[in-house]
């Protein structure tokens, strides 16, 4: 197979054995593969892959055709369109899943753009509705709303009835980001007038958590899950204890399989009917082919972009 490989932080495309799969794992014709935050932390050196992982070959979603099967699966079958999150090692044209992990790719769905729906979804759904209980008419506020996470959360908490703030930087993307669901769009500077809010996602970091903490709902629920703009806030506890508020934070790559099944249950159940329907979209800004993922990579840290960068192997 061909993977983007990291060398010192470069990005180079080399030829590497294909992935074996093991019992309960698929083996993957990746047509697509979504570029990640991760990725680019990766890259850096600062978010070193999980034990069992390529430690070299970034990418934690993907798209495609299974090709092969481990002794013990019984769920997924050779020729079934798949999407997922792993560990590490989508950006190639061959990666592994866990057959616990994998999502069938609605029919009405394009490869292209599954391959950049797994990391975002299930991160956002996780986030909203396992982490901080989301419900039908909280408000709820989402930070960085424009990007890959941000995008995916605006239209699963307007599906569930919730009233979402999203903060958007970029004025020029605020009608884009309103049309997804949110009902208002604010820059990060509002953040503190427009509360209260039940519920708040934070994707951007430390600016915006330290304002947001001091507009909190009673019983409110805050879950970090990006720290982009910094991950050291100084916070009032004063603020926390008065609003008898949870905070929590989470990420997906380390956990253990049986967690991250549970996560692909959750999506399954409650998001791929709406992707199925056309209710929810991934939004997607460019897709570059693998030999070009200097560029990509680029594209993704330059800002100023509404949903997902996709690296393509081939068209379905």
């Amino acid at each position: 197979m061909h993977a983007v490989v990291i060398h010192d932080g470069d990005l180079v495309i080399e030829e590497r054995p294909n992935p074996v799969p093991g019992p309960t794992e698929v083996l993957v014709d990746v047509a697509a593969a979504g570029l990640n935050g991760a990725d680019i932390l990766q890259r850096r050196g600062f978010y070193p892959a999980p034990a069992g992982a390529p430690v070299d070959i970034p990418g934690l979603e993907f798209a495609g055709t299974v090709i092969g099967l481990g002794d013990e699966v019984t769920s997924v079958a050779i020729g079934a369109k798949v999407m997922g999150i792993v560990a590490g090692g989508a950006q190639a044209t061959h990666c592994l899943i866990d057959e616990s992990h994998a999502l069938v790719v609605p029919d009405a769905v394009d490869l292209v753009l599954a391959g950049g729906f797994a990391e975002a979804f299930s991160t956002a759904h996780d986030a909203l509705v396992t982490q901080a209980h989301l419900k039908a008419g909280d408000r709820v506020l989402i930070t960085g709303a424009a990007g890959g996470v941000g995008t995916a959360a605006v239209q699963i908490a307007a599906s569930l009835g919730a009233f979402v703030i999203a903060s958007v930087r970029d004025t020029s993307l605020h009608e884009a980001v309103a049309l997804l669901g949110a009902a208002q769009v604010i820059v990060p500077e509002d953040i503190g007038h427009n509360g209260p809010y039940d519920v708040v996602l934070e994707l951007v970091g430390a600016p915006s958590l330290e304002v947001a903490l001091g507009a909190l709902a009673m019983g409110a629920r805050v879950s970090v899950i990006g720290v982009g703009a910094g991950a050291k806030a100084q916070i009032n506890l004063l603020a926390l204890m008065g609003a008898r508020a949870q905070l929590t934070g989470a990420t997906l790559r380390a956990r253990s399989r049986s967690e991250k099944a549970a996560v692909a249950r959750g999506v399954r159940q409650d998001l791929l009917p709406l992707l199925s329907s056309g209710n929810l979209s991934v939004p997607l800004v460019a897709s570059y082919p693998l030999s070009d993922v200097a560029h990509a990579y680029e594209r993704f840290t330059t800002g100023g972009k509404l949903g997902k960068i996709v690296l393509v192997n081939h068209q379905p």
